[in-house]
């Protein structure tokens, strides 16, 4: 792999979220700025939002080292669509409650309970529910109503939801939601990074993992990196990856425009519906005799085109282009397992973190370590 090849402690550009690799970018420190001050009023709910990849998990790895655990009792949900019932069922269990056999106001009660509980300990508790975009209203209402838990005047529970683009969407669309709405005292939206920091994000990634300079980077590299992703930091992830991979297999020492572009080419070959910085592709139409297979077009609002658009019957040519549509599918299927063998190997580095100080515009870093 690239890391033994280049002599690194660790994979650099792992998918796997890691505090470690934590990066402040502006949008990330205006996050942190948000929950500092979300935290410090010790009420309500904050709520933080970003595209699939933004770094929201990884902010949320940042926040629990940075917060004091002696002051703070931190609960985590991901949420899979959990029903309002089942929601404080798992609240109940973090607070070390039993909620077998409990109705819906004794498991209220043992909630409310646990909570002075912890309280009692100095100690107030923060819930942080990730996939917020997942639960249902009547789970964001329970949420709400726990929210109302206090003692001497002060509130015993605090709320982090996280999630995606449609949940801040769904939280200013929805009248159920008013009185929530009514209750967030921090929001921000987690925004892709800027061009000027990308080479700075790598730079801290690769310092991180004991890189000293080899493979250097030319400064057109980075802008091809952040065309390639859209600087969003999972997709910059998984093509910096690639990157390293492919340096390694041709065994460079500079890596620049070309061998981005290159990769980003290969990575577009090989697994188009993942492209890094492209759209959903749109469905391809097709005939009734493949419909249990193939989508119509859909127009640009998102209506469903016209039947008479279709058309009824199957000719020799749209055989063709189905059949080999399908051999591409299963082209993709083998790719996209090689490309997950590879990703398994991409496992999180034990190793201490090294000193950082970040590089700014210097062309070959290592003249500047």
């Amino acid at each position: 792999m690239y890391d033994e090849h280049y002599g690194l402690t660790g994979r650099p550009f792992q998918l796997t979220p890691d505090a470690r690799f934590w990066f402040e970018t502006a949008t990330h420190r205006k996050a942190m700025a948000y929950l500092g001050y979300g935290l410090a009023q010790g009420e309500g709910f904050i709520v933080i939002t970003g595209d699939i990849g933004a770094g929201k998990t990884t902010l949320v790895g940042h926040l629990m080292d940075t917060i004091d655990h002696q002051r703070l009792n931190a609960i985590k949900i991901v949420s899979t669509a959990i029903e309002a019932d089942d929601l404080l069922r798992i609240v109940a269990t973090d607070l070390g409650v039993d909620p077998a056999g409990l109705e819906k106001a004794q498991l209220l009660t043992a909630i409310e309970r646990g909570l002075h509980g912890v309280a009692r300990t100095g100690k107030r508790t923060l819930l942080i529910v990730d996939e917020a975009q997942a639960l249902p209203v009547s789970a964001l209402e329970e949420l709400r109503m726990l929210s109302n838990f206090q003692a001497g005047g002060h509130a015993l529970l605090q709320i982090l939801l996280l999630g995606q683009p449609e949940f801040r969407d769904r939280l200013h669309g929805s009248d159920r939601l008013e009185q929530l709405r009514q209750r967030i005292i921090a929001i921000h939206h987690l925004d892709p990074m800027e061009e000027h920091e990308v080479a700075d994000y790598i730079a801290h990634r690769l310092t991180v993992v004991g890189w000293t300079g080899n493979p250097d980077f030319q400064d057109d590299s980075f802008a091809a990196l952040y065309r390639g992703s859209g600087g969003v930091p999972r997709r910059l992830n998984l093509l910096a990856g690639r990157v390293m991979l492919h340096a390694a297999v041709e065994d460079l020492t500079l890596i620049d425009s070309t061998v981005v572009d290159a990769v980003i080419g290969d990575l577009d070959a090989d697994l188009p519906t993942l492209a890094l910085n492209t759209t959903e592709p749109m469905p391809i139409a097709a005939p009734e005799a493949t419909a249990s297979r193939w989508r119509p077009i859909e127009a640009v609002d998102g209506h469903a085109a016209p039947a008479a658009e279709v058309a009824p019957t199957v000719d020799t040519a749209l055989v063709a282009r189905v059949a080999e549509l399908e051999a591409r599918v299963e082209q993709q299927d083998a790719a996209l397992r090689r490309v997950l063998t590879l990703l398994v190997d991409w496992v999180e580095s034990d190793t201490a973190k090294p000193e950082y100080a970040p590089i700014r515009g210097v062309a070959n870093w290592h003249d500047a370590a």
